[in-house]
């Protein structure tokens, strides 16, 4: 499966190899006395050291400790939870829906990750606009991919939504694959939102303004007659 470390090497090693120009490879060959052109090149230099340096960041992965607890579901998104409420499930029509939304600034981490144990029945993909993740209508009107995934419990849906600098939603699962709790399925790339949509009979353990871990953080829990 691809990884975070692939999507990094995608961005990073242009910008490294850009860095080694305009610090070691071009200088030696200029003349002495074009000062002012190397100190450009330095100046340029730290730029694109200081954009290899966020790359890198941008695209940690760090690993998750999951819950044991199998009446336990989890974060599929690092960030801040900006909403908890009750909706129509908008992609596979599976009817009301709990939604638990997280809100993914560009220094989250952007692994998204599974928050049931299940397998993919359906995931969809949906061109759109790219509105800053915060505004209201960003949910039904941005880019997005959604997931259907199979549980003991019931459906569950996620929605990977593509935000004003996110352009690109990567998947790195796909239909009928088997997902654990935790298991990375794709990433969005440079700040975007989370949705998971749970059965009405979950109990949600998180509120707005809650920060929240991948794969770590408790965000429902199934009824204990699942």
């Amino acid at each position: 499966m691809p990884s975070a470390h692939k999507e990094m090497l995608r961005f990073g090693l242009p910008l490294a190899v850009l860095l080694s120009l305009l610090i070691f490879i071009i200088p030696p060959f200029l003349p002495s006395g074009w000062f002012l052109v190397k100190l450009v090149l330095a100046l340029t230099g730290l730029l694109v050291a200081a954009l290899l340096g966020f790359v890198c960041y941008f695209f940690r992965d760090p690993e998750r400790a999951v819950p044991a607890d199998p009446a336990i579901i989890v974060s599929a998104a690092d960030g801040l939870v900006v909403g908890v409420d009750e909706m129509e499930e908008p992609d596979f029509h599976l009817g009301p829906m709990i939604r638990v939304a997280v809100f993914l600034s560009v220094f989250d981490v952007h692994i998204n990750r599974s928050p049931v144990e299940g397998v993919v029945r359906s995931s969809i993909y949906k061109a759109g606009k790219f509105l800053d993740v915060r505004h209201p209508e960003s949910s039904t009107r941005n880019e997005c991919r959604s997931w259907w995934i199979d549980t003991a419990g019931g459906p569950v849906a996620v929605r990977q939504i593509a935000g004003l600098i996110a352009r690109r939603i990567v998947a790195w699962a796909g239909e009928d694959s088997a997902l654990q709790r935790g298991q990375r399925f794709g990433m969005i790339r440079f700040g975007s939102r989370t949705e998971v949509f749970l059965p009405l009979a979950c109990t949600v353990l998180v509120k707005p303004g809650d920060r929240v871990q991948g794969a770590a953080t408790p965000i429902a829990r199934w009824p204990e007659t699942r």
